[in-house]
């Protein structure tokens, strides 16, 4: 009989720890640190005043920005379109995540962009700063990342107006095209002084989205022609990375070299391969992610992978790795990235809980005002790392 019992009470603590275990949620950790930062974003650089975000955290501080093509200038009330396209973009892959949470989020950028939209000169197309503060350049490379946040958004919402908008932007870019060197576009309306990899990069990975989403042949030609172009001016045929720019004014090439224009070709040629089946472009993109792994990455003292770029720039090149892997199953180069990050997570944060610049936290940032295109960047990351890590799964 006691055995009897004994057994019956095994069997019933078996079952219960098996509805125990079946019950209890599946850990997102990725996936919570996505969710924190975004949410810090939002409170912390959001002005209501215009449902727009403030270049800096805090707001007060309103350095000299350097990244434009004729001067320095002054931080304003709100922030200029490049780092407002980190919001929209993590915007768009927390909806990919988890639509009835997010979508809300996204349909809030596609009305913080259009402040942006400037149709007062034609083609229409976006312009740096919002249109309501008066007329400034139109950058091809900041449209280009308008276009694809806005592809992007529509391949998880399939809202047609979000198709529509990323064609716009295509036809402005295009409509800075000529065949001096053989094809591609300046960096910004007007001024023909250089052909860079970021403006022809971003507008090679838009044309390739909208192929994506239309598989209409036109926009995958147009795809190629700026592949091609890239790969033929700007690679570093030895070192597989990609240089600035072309300089039309001397032919020559500008060989500075940053994470996200090797990052863009990378994506590019994952996406031809998966679009044409052609081993070329795989190879290519095999040669792209281990010429960018051996350049790029350093080591501090200790073993942790970095690299002395902007967080965002090294997240374009994260997105191409992310591509890769999807296609190889081969973790080496997203498993470097994340290591950074995580470190990052734990060693280089301030008493806001945003991330330091630099993410080996040598440098003490604790009371440092925070960019927003580097706490913006954030979300995406750890959202691509919840895909990578299977806490999550998306349609797409």
């Amino acid at each position: 009989m006691n055995g009897k019992i004994r057994n019956i009470v095994l069997f019933v603590s078996a079952v219960s720890m098996l509805f125990s275990c079946a019950g209890e949620p599946k850990a997102t950790p990725n996936k919570d640190k996505a969710e924190e930062m975004f949410q810090r974003v939002w409170e912390l650089y959001r002005v209501p005043k215009y449902g727009l975000f403030s270049e800096y955290y805090p707001g007060s501080h309103r350095p000299d920005l350097t990244y434009f093509n004729d001067s320095t200038r002054q931080a304003q009330e709100v922030s200029y379109l490049w780092p407002m396209s980190g919001v929209f973009s993590s915007a768009v892959l927390m909806a990919a995540i988890e639509p009835e949470k997010y979508t809300v989020y996204v349909d809030s950028m596609v009305m913080a962009m259009e402040h942006y939209y400037d149709t007062t000169r034609v083609p229409f197309g976006y312009q740096a700063y919002p249109v309501q503060f008066g007329k400034v350049d139109r950058y091809y490379d900041d449209n280009g990342l308008v276009g694809i946040d806005y592809i992007d958004s529509y391949l998880v919402t399939k809202n047609p107006h979000y198709l529509e908008k990323a064609k716009q932007v295509l036809t402005f870019i295009l409509s800075g095209w000529d065949e001096n060197f053989e094809g591609a576009v300046s960096w910004l309306e007007g001024v023909k002084d250089q052909k860079p990899a970021c403006s022809n990069g971003k507008a090679m990975v838009l044309a390739l989205k909208l192929y994506e989403a239309t598989k209409d042949n036109y926009y995958l030609e147009v795809g190629k022609k700026f592949y091609h172009w890239i790969d033929k001016y700007l690679k570093d045929p030895e070192r597989g990375v990609v240089w600035n720019s072309w300089l039309t004014t001397t032919s020559a090439v500008c060989p500075d070299l940053y994470t996200y224009n090797t990052g863009t070709l990378l994506q590019a040629a994952v996406a031809l391969y998966n679009y044409t089946g052609e081993q070329a472009y795989l190879d290519n993109a095999k040669f792209l992610a281990e010429g960018s792994y051996k350049v790029f990455f350093k080591y501090t003292e200790e073993g942790i992978p970095y690299i002395a770029d902007l967080p965002w720039f090294n997240l374009v090149l994260f997105r191409g790795y992310h591509d890769l892997y999807n296609v190889t199953g081969d973790p080496k180069y997203v498993d470097t990235m994340i290591k950074g990050l995580d470190y990052a997570w734990d060693h280089a944060r301030d008493q806001a809980g945003l991330m330091y610049h630099d993410w080996t936290g040598r440098t003490d940032e604790k009371r440092r005002p925070k960019w927003l295109l580097d706490a913006s960047c954030v979300p995406e990351y750890y959202a691509r790392v919840a895909m990578i890590k299977g806490e999550v799964k998306t349609e797409k």
